[in-house]
């Protein structure tokens, strides 16, 4: 049986657990990291995941997104 992990304890969140978790758009999440050398995404394949943690040193360095 799989175990549910809280979205705050995970490292890594698809796109939509990050805009759950964070209160920002999908879509507004898929500009801000498009670049591919974008510090807090990993790529699996061409599944974008974000790392949840440099993530939010971003939001907490930017006072808009």
């Amino acid at each position: 049986m799989k175990e549910n992990v809280p979205i705050s304890e995970k490292a890594l969140l698809t796109l939509e657990e990050a805009a759950e978790y964070f209160s920002i758009g999908i879509n507004r999440l898929r500009i801000i990291t498009a670049d591919e050398n974008c510090p807090y995404v990993l790529w699996v394949g061409n599944r974008r995941l974000i790392k949840r943690k440099p993530f939010e040193e971003y939001l907490y360095r930017n006072h808009s997104v």
